[in-house]
């Protein structure tokens, strides 16, 4: 997939306490997830607790890998590019499905092999997630119902079960902020 790179900007303070531009360059962290029908994973920043802590100069905690959810207590941010949607994903099985969330930390998430799934990708975290299109379209499919989200809508992700699917014939950008979470007892099953 040939995407438009991620510009990060990364603000901090100097010796002195004075308000720096820290680093800016293209995102560093970049993987396309299932192969040649998957998306586009561009990690941007992630903290690890909350209150976050905020010091002079330090990076991005570092993590190995990408993985879908946020740290426990921490926060995410990353950009997405999410091509049209082929038979790849149409006719993928609910293991290729798991397989797919497995390659980012998250196998248990796959709703996919769920009576009614209603899209292979269906899944389901423990966090707030909100999602913002850039560019493109993209359908969020829900147990029941669906819509289409256009460049500048958002959406908030409240730890229900969901597929996207680009059902355009170009690329869609969307960030997506996730936030840990917890299921109350009445959801947690």
């Amino acid at each position: 997939m040939d995407v438009k790179p991620v510009r990060r900007i990364v603000t901090g303070h100097d010796a002195a306490g004075r308000a720096i531009l820290q680093e800016d360059s293209a995102v560093a962290r970049v993987q396309q997830v299932g192969g040649a029908i998957g998306p586009m994973f561009h990690e941007v920043w992630n903290t690890q607790s909350t209150p976050a802590p905020i010091d002079a100069a330090s990076g991005e905690p570092p993590e190995s890998g990408i993985m879908l959810a946020p740290p426990k207590h921490g926060t995410r941010i990353r950009v997405l590019d999410i091509p049209p949607e082929g038979d790849g994903i149409r006719t993928m099985t609910p293991e290729e499905a798991a397989a797919h969330f497995a390659e980012i930390g998250a196998g248990h998430a796959s709703n996919a092999a769920k009576a009614g799934a209603r899209h292979a990708l269906m899944h389901r975290t423990e966090t707030i997630d909100y999602g913002i299109v850039i560019e493109g379209e993209l359908v969020l499919i829900m147990d029941e119902g669906e819509t289409t989200c256009y460049p500048g809508d958002i959406v908030i992700q409240r730890g229900t079960n969901h597929g996207w699917a680009n059902r355009s014939d170009r690329n869609c950008r969307i960030v997506f902020v996730l936030i840990d979470g917890e299921f109350t007892p009445d959801l947690k099953a």
